[in-house]
């Protein structure tokens, strides 16, 4: 058995493959509908399809789901320090989002929830306002 590094990415079907390199096109996060459209011609049919393959790319770490958008980003630095936390600014106008590693926040979050007992599964840290761009007009 083969043992698999960190940053090793892992092997995706056909179908993950193309809906990673949709996400890793666009410019912002894309619903699963958005993504459905962008593969027509890929042979993707259902909207089914695109969900599984969300749902692996979303376990290997490579995509981040914006609860609040209901929609789904790659992840821009693969190797990002833990991949079950992930925070997002999102701006109301243009629709840039912007993801950062929020060390100091999680561990209060984290310190939160050992003191609590709570069991952490994921962290996804959503912020929404203006980009600096959008707040200047």
């Amino acid at each position: 058995m083969s043992h698999h590094h960190e940053n090793d990415q892992p092997t995706l079907t056909k179908n993950q493959a193309l809906v990673f390199g949709a996400l890793t096109g666009s410019e912002g996060p894309l619903t699963a509908y958005a993504i459905l459209d962008h593969l027509r011609d890929d042979g993707f049919r259902a909207p089914l399809q695109v969900y599984r393959a969300l749902d692996k790319l979303v376990d290997f770490g490579m995509v981040h789901r914006l609860e609040s958008l209901n929609a789904f980003v790659a992840c821009r630095h693969p190797g990002c320090t833990a991949h079950d936390t992930a925070a997002f600014a999102i701006c109301e106008d243009c629709g840039l989002v912007k993801e950062f590693a929020p060390d100091e926040a999680m561990s209060l979050l984290k310190g939160w929830a050992k003191t609590e007992g709570f069991k952490l599964a994921k962290t996804t840290v959503e912020l929404r306002g203006h980009c600096s761009r959008c707040s200047v007009n």
